[in-house]
């Protein structure tokens, strides 16, 4: 029997960082992905919903596709003490309901963005005037922006579905 894995998200960039890492650890699986609701606001704020929005996208696609495997991914915003910034997070959910969990991909926001949020109410639409585009969110995205291409963003979503990934290609997480 083939394992399938299920994406909740019709987003190239995510599907892309999804079946980059875990066609590793799994060679033989079938990739779906499918829109799933996230059951947060479109722009989640701090790592709690965030973290829930992904978690909440892993499941809607893993059962709506009977997989094995369900992934999510979430971008939010979150406000420190040195401004607002970026937070994104993977959830991946087993058949049996265990969760890995990765998060992190943090950028500091400039104030033109910052400004931007206040009008457009989403990172993806704000990033969108910044630069005169459309639809960035799938392409390089904020962190490809800002970082002026060292890094894009399924780069930085790969390292957190690697993360999300380790319960279930390692042993250290079974009792």
């Amino acid at each position: 029997m083939t394992l399938t894995i299920a994406i909740g998200s019709t987003n190239p960039v995510k599907i892309a960082a999804v079946e980059s890492v875990l066609r590793r650890a799994f060679p033989a699986a079938q990739f779906i992905s499918m829109a799933v609701p996230s059951g947060v606001p479109d722009q989640p704020w701090g790592d709690d919903e965030t973290r829930q929005g992904a978690e909440n996208r892993a499941r809607a696609a893993r059962a709506a596709a009977d997989a094995g495997f369900g992934v999510g991914l979430e971008g939010g915003l979150v406000d420190t003490p040195v401004g607002w910034m970026t937070c994104a997070w993977c959830a991946m959910v087993g058949r049996n309901g265990n969760v890995g969990y990765g998060g992190g991909v943090r950028i500091l926001l400039p104030p033109p963005v910052v400004a931007n949020l206040k009008q457009h109410g989403e990172l993806g639409p704000a990033m969108d005037a910044l630069v005169d585009e459309h639809n960035t969110k799938q392409g390089r995205g904020a962190i490809g922006i800002l970082t002026n291409g060292l890094i894009d963003r399924q780069a930085a979503y790969e390292q957190l579905v690697a993360m999300a990934a380790a319960p279930f290609v390692t042993d250290y997480y079974h009792d």
